[in-house]
């Protein structure tokens, strides 16, 4: 049965929720793992929704089982963070996207969802938008938040969120950022944090930790494309050699 199983009792005054399912440049996730982190967010509650994959989670130094979809509370930031550490089969997103936004509704809980948008150009930085339902478009312009440039289509479980926000005339923002399509985006995550959680949540979060890991990204997919050159060049394979060529 769909449920949100509280494990804390905590007061909020119309929190806002960050979403972190994992997508292009992992950027959500990468985003809410840092925020639980970074800010100690508490375990707030196991989500039992249809959509989610029948497993369990086990977590460092606790020999007690979680639910794959989980929230988490910072109660003096009026914060709500949604860890996921399994992706929600897009058949299932709409299904999954009724039992949560419920239960947002009921809580006035304002939520951010966040989705990577493949990175063309090797910009300095990555650009980043808003777009939002209901009063979402009004935070976006208070937050400073730029609007697209050109038309788009978010899909996933994402997709599906703002999607029950506009069918059911609810409020929620949409954050779309240039990421990396191949490998997790710390720059990406960071730019998310600091040019739209930070001022449409009214919070101050440490993003020092996101530049070392992409520094450490960077190296690492420098040495793998090192790697797979060197063994493309090893190979043993075959050409076709044309007449006059």
């Amino acid at each position: 049965m769909a449920r949100i199983d509280r494990r804390l009792d905590v007061s909020l005054d119309e929190p806002t929720l960050v979403e972190g399912f994992p997508g292009v440049g992992l950027v959500g996730k990468i985003v809410v793992d840092h925020l639980i982190e970074e800010l100690g967010m508490e375990h707030y509650a196991n989500v039992h929704c249809e959509g989610i994959p029948p497993v369990t989670t086990y977590q460092p130094d606790s020999s007690e089982l979680v639910t794959p979809v989980r929230l988490y509370v910072d109660a003096e930031r009026d914060l709500l963070a949604l860890q996921s550490d399994v992706p929600i089969n897009p058949r299932a997103a709409t299904a999954f996207a009724d039992c949560v936004t419920e239960w947002f509704n009921a809580e006035s809980v304002l939520p951010i969802y966040i989705s990577g948008l493949p990175r063309q150009t090797e910009a300095e930085q990555p650009a980043l938008y808003g777009v939002g339902a209901g009063e979402g478009t009004g935070r976006l312009v208070d937050a400073g938040i730029d609007t697209p440039d050109e038309m788009g289509i978010v899909s996933g479980p994402t997709g599906a969120l703002l999607a029950h926000a506009v069918d059911h005339e609810t409020t929620a923002v949409g954050v779309v950022v240039e990421s990396d399509p191949q490998f997790p985006d710390p720059d990406a995550a960071k730019a998310v944090i600091e040019r739209a959680i930070e001022p449409i949540a009214g919070i101050e979060v440490d993003t020092g930790d996101l530049t070392d890991k992409a520094a450490e990204i960077e190296q690492a997919r420098e040495q793998l494309l090192k790697r797979m050159q060197q063994a493309s060049e090893e190979s043993s394979r075959a050409e076709p050699i044309r007449m006059y060529q």
